[in-house]
C-alpha cells in the first residue's frame, strides 16, 4: 500500500482496514491493475477503471464504511447495491456499501471480475 493510499483515510482510519482487504483481493485477483488516488476516491484500472473506493456516504451508511463503485453493461439487481445510476446507455455504474471485511465475499469479487473483463473490452 502506498503512502497516498493511506493518506487518502486520514480522516476516516478506520474504514483503511476495509480498504486494505478489498484492495488485496483486487490486486491478486485482477492482473495488470493499475492504482491511482485521486483527491476524492481510488481508481482501480486496467485499460480503464473498472473500480472506484470512496468514503462517499450514502443514506444509511454507517460509522465505518468504504463506498464500492463499479461499471457494467447492464443494471444489476441485488439487495447489496444502495443504488445503480444509468449515466450513459448500457453503461451502469453501482455503489455498494462495505461496513466488514465479511461483505468482501466471492459475490462481490465476482461482480469486480464482470467490472474488470468489461473496462478491457471497452
Amino acid at each position: 500500500m502506498t503512502t497516498e493510499e493511506m493518506m487518502f483515510f486520514n480522516s476516516k482510519l478506520q474504514s483503511l482496514e476495509l480498504y486494505e482487504e478489498l484492495s488485496g483481493k483486487i490486486l491478486e485477483r485482477f492482473p495488470g491493475t493499475e492504482v491511482q488516488v485521486h483527491k476524492s476516491q481510488i481508481t482501480f484500472k486496467a485499460r480503464y477503471g473498472y473500480a472506484f473506493v470512496s468514503l462517499r456516504k450514502i443514506k444509511g451508511s454507517p460509522p465505518v464504511f468504504i463506498t464500492l463503485s463499479f461499471g457494467l453493461g447492464y443494471r444489476l439487481d441485488s439487495e447489496r447495491i444502495a443504488i445503480a445510476v444509468e449515466p450513459y446507455p448500457q453503461r451502469w455504474t453501482h455503489h455498494v456499501i462495505i461496513a466488514d471485511k465479511s461483505q468482501i465475499d466471492e459475490e462481490l469479487m465476482s461482480w469486480l471480475k464482470q467490472a474488470y473483463e468489461f473496462a478491457l473490452a471497452k
